[in-house]
């Protein structure tokens, strides 16, 4: 296939089976990807319930399409930025080939006009966002669903900022507390296996049976065969002993804790965070020169929330991540907006030190005894600096 041994094709769609009762996909979308090794085309094989990906190298996509077409589809359609073209095969096998006007280069530069370049772009369509509700069949997003779909996408570009973070040698391994529905886990494992090409193995975990059940079948259909989900607490999780990312999102008061400690103790290399409903400091700030704030309780609530998150970034840094306080998705939308990204790297003790100190006289400004100090333990605080040292 000239187009695709050129790397030419943008698109293209492999349709009408040549028999009804074989077990070939009703169709097939294949479009090119850029991998860590280089360009591939992704192969997307449309089964009645389900969708299985396979990443094919460049060198060897057109002679993988030249068979599907001969084995079993009667259609194609190569999307170039030149021009479309269409093939048609008689009964007899002879095929005719349609020269048109080229559709993707007019909506790739309208589609970039007017629009942000998202990770999961509109209009692609991607089987887990189909599954869940957000996007058709045809790949438009949902107008009810438009704030998720920009919450994905927004999740997605914070994943891709820390990619070099992640072993490339073996599977990475990925922890993800209080998973819910699960729409960011689908599009983590989306973007690093289908879109990166990582081998990935993730486990899903939260306390909510049916939940779980749904996000396994789903993983199951879209054989997702990397992606487990398991009912279990966030702080009684004994399954693993190490990881590589652990992802928490919105994970009730001190369960944001728990899993930090235990992403820590694992040696997790990245680490992000929503936290949600942060309860335990308001009942401990005490400062008499807070009054005017602590003595309103809207006002309190809200500084509680950002003493929290800041005792968990200074904690983070003291035990050697380098830590970020992201902005998730426009207030606008949710007022639970915070992403705290940290990342492991290879920081001086002093500095570790200096970050301990920083945050003991933080918390007994406020007088907080924060749940995350005692989760991470004595053994990881840094030691005294010696003097001379740097």
């Amino acid at each position: 296939m000239r187009w695709v041994d050129e790397g030419l094709v943008l698109q293209a769609t492999l349709s009408q089976l040549r028999r009804k009762d074989g077990d070939a996909p009703a169709r097939t979308t294949i479009r090119p990807v850029q991998l860590k090794d280089g360009l591939h085309y992704q192969f997307e094989f449309h089964y009645p319930n389900k969708a299985k990906h396979e990443n094919v190298p460049a060198a060897q996509a057109g002679e993988r399409v030249a068979q599907w077409l001969e084995e079993h589809y009667r259609q194609a359609l190569f999307k170039t930025k030149e021009a479309d073209y269409q093939i048609l095969f008689s009964k007899k096998g002879k095929a005719a080939v349609l020269k048109k006007p080229a559709t993707s280069q007019a909506a790739e530069t309208a589609d970039h006009n007017r629009k942000k370049n998202r990770v999961l772009a509109d209009n692609a369509p991607a089987p887990f966002l189909i599954e869940l509700g957000i996007m058709t069949a045809e790949g438009k997003v949902k107008d009810s669903k438009m704030d998720k779909y920009r919450q994905i996408n927004r999740f997605l570009e914070m994943v891709t900022d820390v990619l070099p973070h992640l072993p490339t040698d073996r599977p990475v391994k990925v922890i993800d507390f209080g998973c819910g529905k699960s729409y960011l886990t689908f599009a983590l494992y989306h973007l690093l296996v289908i879109e990166k090409g990582y081998q990935l193995q993730v486990v899903g975990l939260d306390l909510k049976a049916d939940v779980i059940a749904f996000c396994q079948s789903l993983a199951d259909k879209l054989g997702y065969e990397g992606l487990k989900f398991k009912v279990g607490d966030i702080a009684e999780y004994k399954e693993s002993a190490s990881a590589d990312m652990v992802v928490t999102l919105h994970a009730c008061d001190t369960a944001t804790d728990a899993a930090l400690a235990k992403a820590v103790g694992w040696g997790a290399q990245v680490i992000l965070s929503v936290p949600c409903c942060q309860h335990e400091l308001f009942r401990q700030i005490q400062n008499d020169n807070l009054k005017p704030l602590l003595s309103h309780g809207l006002l309190k609530e809200r500084f509680a929330a950002l003493a929290t998150d800041a005792a968990r970034g200074a904690l983070l840094e003291s035990v050697g991540y380098k830590v970020q306080m992201l902005e998730f998705i426009d207030p606008e939308h949710t007022p639970k907006n915070l992403l705290i990204r940290a990342v492991a790297a290879e920081v001086p003790e002093s500095v570790k030190r200096r970050k301990w100190d920083e945050y003991v006289q933080y918390r007994n400004m406020l007088s907080i005894d924060p749940y995350l100090e005692k989760a991470l333990g004595e053994e990881r605080r840094p030691r005294p600096v010696i003097e001379g040292e740097k």
